[in-house]
């Protein structure tokens, strides 16, 4: 007798580095929040069971509340829910105790419990995991490496102790914020101080954090890897039988020179899934603002570049 399949097909969104800002702010960017605005509308017209969001919600969270706001009342207007982790522009950088090649004072730019515990406030507790339809989703900030906050203990605990005990699943996706690695798992710790490995260092997780993650991440079977933080998409790449993404970004591109098949093109990935697995699907914004009219500067300004003298009251 032969058995028919009666699964339902259905879809799950991935999206991250929407950065819109706020005009309230001191390096507002129109640019960034009109391409956030086309990204809302195109997400409000799909048919999805969940959004996952890898992190950067905000340009200048770790600072003001009113973009977790209002970033937050948006995401509710969506016909489905979302399920959120920070990213650096919210929460901090990945730990430094050394400063970098550039002028941005690393250091001071680590992400602080404060910035986390606020974070979670708005969009709930993370580390995540849940199943939905035989699919485990999970979500966790990796950046916490290292950096001997509470919350790092949390994380480890959680990958190598509580997330192996789960219920298994069909499928497993990870999302997080920063990627593993920069073209290998195996690729060196990037020096902060050198010119030519800031960008590499500033865009991945160093030794021996990596391995640790990479070792969860195989003993939980996951099976697709969703990372944000250079807004710049490039073709899947498989090891150990994990398929990584390095996503695209919504407010901006980035690193678009960096790889020969590197895509800085805006846009999120529609992934169906069915019997025969999991299938995405990149979806380019359908315009890319040109607007014009920023004010305060790019990049992570120390304190006293903080000049909020053109930001609406």
């Amino acid at each position: 007798m032969n058995h028919i399949n009666s699964m339902k097909n259905w879809t799950f969104l991935h999206a991250c580095d929407m950065q819109p800002g706020s005009p309230r702010s001191f390096r507002f960017n129109p640019r960034f929040m009109e391409n956030w605005q086309t990204a809302f509308s195109q997400l409000k017209n799909m048919e999805a069971d969940l959004l996952l969001v890898g992190g950067d919600l905000t340009r200048d969270g770790t600072l003001h509340d009113f973009e977790f706001e209002a970033i937050r009342n948006e995401l509710t207007q969506l016909p489905y829910p979302t399920h959120c982790i920070p990213g650096n522009m919210d929460v901090g950088n990945k730990f430094s105790d050394i400063e970098g090649f550039t002028e941005r004072d690393d250091p001071s730019l680590n992400a602080t419990a404060d910035a986390l515990d606020r974070f979670t406030r708005f969009f709930g507790e993370f580390p995540w995991s849940f199943t939905h339809k035989n699919v485990r989703f999970s979500g966790f900030y990796a950046a916490l490496a290292g950096s001997e906050l509470p919350h790092e203990e949390r994380m480890w605990t959680w990958l190598e102790q509580e997330l192996p005990s789960l219920p298994k699943a069909e499928h497993h996706v990870m999302t997080m914020h920063y990627p593993l690695f920069i073209d290998r798992p195996d690729e060196p710790t990037w020096d902060i101080t050198k010119k030519e490995e800031y960008t590499h260092w500033y865009f991945s997780i160093d030794e021996p954090h990596r391995s640790r993650i990479f070792n969860a991440f195989k003993s939980t079977d996951v099976g697709i890897v969703f990372s944000g933080h250079i807004h710049c998409r490039r073709p899947v790449q498989i090891f150990d039988g994990i398929r990584f993404y390095k996503c695209a970004g919504i407010g901006f591109p980035q690193w678009g020179n960096q790889w020969e098949d590197g895509d800085p093109t805006l846009g999120f990935y529609k992934c169906d899934v069915s019997q025969a697995g999991i299938k995405e699907t990149f979806i380019p914004l359908e315009s890319e603002s040109t607007a014009e009219g920023a004010y305060g500067p790019g990049g992570h300004p120390k304190p006293e570049e903080r000049d909020y003298s053109l930001a609406w009251k």
